[in-house]
């Protein structure tokens, strides 16, 4: 992978934010949950599906802190909008396991 500089990663707008809401997304090709995270007052409230099915229902999510970059632009996914692309990785399985901070922080706190 080609290096970058570090105004390339001061780039990427990576924030915290709270799920507020969680639901499942049936109509995805492959197994995903819709959630509605809080980013804060700058950032507001943002929308995304991911693919979290093997370790989260979405009554898991709700509250959880999440890391999403905030500033791509929206995208399509099947009949839903996407706004925020959250960041996670995979386990030994292909499952997905979201990254979030380990102790709370406000919302829309921005990754340093």
């Amino acid at each position: 992978m080609a290096e970058i500089t570090f105004d390339d990663f001061m780039n990427v707008d990576i924030r915290v934010g709270r799920v507020i809401r969680a639901e499942p997304f049936p109509e995805a090709r492959k197994p995903a949950i819709k959630m509605w995270i809080d980013f804060g007052d700058e950032i507001g409230e943002r929308k995304t599906s991911a693919q979290v099915t093997a370790h989260y229902t979405p009554e898991m999510l709700l509250g959880k802190q999440v890391m999403g970059v905030v500033n791509f632009p929206p995208r399509q996914i099947g009949p839903f909008m996407s706004e925020v692309l959250v960041l996670g990785l995979h386990d030994a399985q292909g499952g997905i396991v979201l990254i979030g901070p380990d102790q709370d922080v406000q919302a829309g706190e921005r990754m340093c």
